[in-house]
């Protein structure tokens, strides 16, 4: 108890140095884990706007919980005064958007407030969590303000990443309704310009127009991967509006770049860190999908002494027929230890009773894998005499992705969070969903080599799964890679810690901490 109460005064001492005041949201989004098991009067109040930000972490089993760097907290701090200052509706925003629609006499680069519009409405939840915490850590680097442009399908999912602020797009704001159009790629990209100039720098650009959409998502062309360039960074500083658009997490490129390598070595020393504290940061469930969270995870998982995740994601069911890959992940559960061997036969012998008990959570969009895995646990004993007792659940089961539907969202951001609040996570490769929740939850999870009969008919992969090195989610389509081509177009890139190639996406960069990993074949 005296040591447990010395703990909490000492954090509570660092977090007034860090912090002038130490229940500010930023030191209730990253020290709550730390205080959770404090005396009631050390406690944060609670924020009834948004009840995930202080109470998911008593949620959170696992520790030590990581602490971010000061000198991320410190930029974090600078970043919430400047989206104050910037905001949506304030002097300076109102000022900037006169510069965005050529109704301002000020050169644009004289802006006090400049921008990045995260633009995304067409792909998954967790391509859109990636894409916009990288959005967010581009923000974080150039001094910027993240805003986001979220249309019905994303109302209500998750806070406000800063209390008594916003972080959504305002009606009115200029091109927005054109956004998604390939006009306005063509008329405002950043690739165009550069293609329209002939040149690879912006040695010969014109001044910096006042509004450029930078195109990042997986089908992007050559000249938009200049964006990439360190010589091309200096050119973005001067545009007050910069839209972005990207279903990637493009942070470990982000690494290689000279322009930022320092400071994010700084940032962020945990390189596997890196999206647990951004998404810490963004991604609090809303009220409502809070409840979804807490409610199925008071009745089927918080009594297990031991929560396993299981998320499956089949993009193509006749290369991967669903029967094919349940008997893929149960080869890997049981292969690997996660859940105990079953007995060939149905037939209940020696058994004994449960000494632990195993909580399984399938997240996946077809109910078949909740279905297979429940029937074998049900109908066979396992090889031990039943020293272990395991129960299935599933929270939804949509049977098939559609990301513009909002209550489909709100399922999917509960299941992302049910996931990272297992001890233990198998995941699919390629997989950007599990990708999303091995980072929150900070588990390196196993990953599922899901079987596919165009390469090895009926027959299943002699590994079923692998362990990651690092819970960091991969950057599937790096400038070094050439789709058409589909080869590594630079060489040797990202060979070497802290930026590897993927173990599930050969071409792929992740971060680790100083190793080599191996991919799956």
């Amino acid at each position: 108890m005296a040591i447990a109460a010395f703990s909490a005064i000492s954090i509570l001492l660092i977090t007034s140095i860090i912090f002038p005041n130490p229940f500010s949201d930023l030191a209730q989004q990253f020290f709550s884990p730390i205080l959770k098991n404090s005396p009631p009067e050390q406690q944060p109040p609670q924020d009834q706007s948004c009840i995930s930000r202080t109470q998911k972490a008593s949620y959170q089993k696992k520790s030590p919980s990581p602490v971010p760097s000061p000198y991320l907290l410190s930029k974090l701090r600078d970043y919430k005064r400047r989206h104050k200052n910037c905001e949506p509706f304030s002097e300076p925003f109102n000022t900037t958007l006169k510069l965005l629609t050529g109704n301002s006499t000020t050169n644009s680069t004289e802006s006090d407030c400049r921008y990045v519009v995260f633009t995304l409405h067409v792909n998954g939840l967790g391509n859109r969590m990636l894409g916009i915490s990288s959005a967010f850590l581009y923000a974080l680097l150039t001094d910027r303000v993240l805003l986001v442009d979220f249309g019905p399908d994303m109302a209500d999912i998750f806070c406000e990443p800063l209390q008594n602020s916003t972080w959504l797009l305002p009606d009115g704001f200029p091109f927005r309704n054109q956004f998604y159009s390939p006009q306005f790629r063509e008329a405002h990209s950043f690739g165009t310009l550069l293609r329209d100039n002939n040149n690879f720098t912006q040695s010969v650009l014109p001044l910096p127009p006042p509004i450029l959409h930078l195109f990042l998502s997986y089908e992007y062309g050559d000249y938009d991967k200049l964006f990439y360039r360190d010589e091309n960074q200096e050119f973005l500083q001067g545009i007050p509006g910069l839209t972005l658009r990207s279903d990637q997490y493009f942070v470990p490129y982000l690494f290689l770049m000279p322009r930022f390598r320092a400071e994010l070595e700084r940032l962020f020393p945990d390189k596997e860190t890196v999206f647990h504290h951004l998404g810490n940061y963004l991604f609090n469930p809303s009220n409502q999908a809070w409840g979804l969270i807490t409610r199925f995870y008071d009745a089927y998982l918080a009594r297990a002494d031991e929560r396993i995740g299981l998320q499956v994601r089949v993009f193509n069911t006749k290369a991967s027929p669903i029967p094919l890959v349940a008997k893929q992940l149960l080869k890997c559960t049981q292969s690997e230890g996660i859940l105990p061997q079953l007995q060939v036969s149905t037939k209940v012998t020696n058994n004994t009773s449960s000494t632990k008990t195993k909580a399984v959570l399938i997240g996946s969009l077809y109910r078949e894998f909740y279905e297979e895995m429940k029937y074998e646990y049900w109908t066979r004993a396992s090889v031990d005499g039943g020293g272990e007792s395991v129960g299935v659940h599933q929270a939804s089961h949509e049977e098939s992705q559609n990301s513009e539907s909002n209550s489909h969202n709100m399922k999917a951001l509960a299941d992302i969070y049910l996931l990272s609040l297992c001890d233990v996570l198998v995941t699919s490769r390629w997989s950007t969903f599990g990708y999303v929740a091995q980072a929150i939850g900070r588990v390196k999870p196993w990953i599922l080599n899901v079987p596919n009969t165009n390469y090895s008919g009926d027959r299943l992969p002699e590994r079923a799964c692998r362990r990651a090195v690092s819970m960091e989610p991969c950057f599937h389509y790096p400038p070094s890679y050439d789709m058409k081509k589909k080869v590594v177009v630079d060489g040797e890139v990202g060979t070497g810690p802290p930026v590897v190639h993927c173990e599930d996406v050969s071409w792929g960069l992740k971060l680790v901490n100083g190793r080599q990993i191996e991919r799956l074949g």
